[in-house]
């Protein structure tokens, strides 16, 4: 796939996510299937701060500097460190959707990107810029469904 093309993706996933958050009662947000399983209102507290401090910040790391790593992120950690589930889910809503609409106008301003830039990591060889931007879109994907399905088990 064509980088335009993930970002336009990525673009219209905006909409796709806001279309599947909005108007959504406290009840359905906190909701899990299991005790192990993430609710809607942490899936979204992931959302914002994998926009934010995972895959922005590295395509931008690895477009920039490809010999620094990038920063670490933990994600599994930050749902209780951050305390996903005290947060107000129709703000952390609002946030997502201005942290995608920065991340597309960050790409679009993007002239001549180096997505062949790699960083490399010392367990996983080279990874680069148009690797994370592509795991970007699959990472949109993932939470998608995992989102519907929420949606579905939610009313079973």
């Amino acid at each position: 796939m064509k980088r335009s093309e993930i970002i336009s993706n990525l673009e219209r996933n905006k909409e796709v996510f806001k279309s599947v958050l909005q108007n959504r009662s406290r009840e359905q947000v906190v909701w899990k299937p299991t005790p192990d399983k993430w609710c809607m209102l942490e899936v979204l507290c992931h959302l914002v701060d994998e926009e934010r401090e995972d895959f922005r910040t590295r395509v931008r790391s690895v477009l920039e500097d490809p010999d620094q790593a990038p920063p670490s992120i933990d994600p599994q950690g930050w749902v209780s460190s951050r305390k996903y589930l005290d947060q107000d889910f129709d703000m952390k809503l609002n946030e997502f959707l201005e942290e995608r609409t920065l991340s597309i106008a960050w790409l679009k301003s993007l002239a001549d990107p180096k997505w062949e830039n790699a960083y490399q990591h010392p367990k996983l060889g080279p990874m680069s810029a148009g690797l994370f931007l592509a795991n970007w879109l699959a990472h949109d994907y993932i939470h998608i469904r995992q989102l519907n399905r929420l949606a579905y088990e939610f009313h079973q």
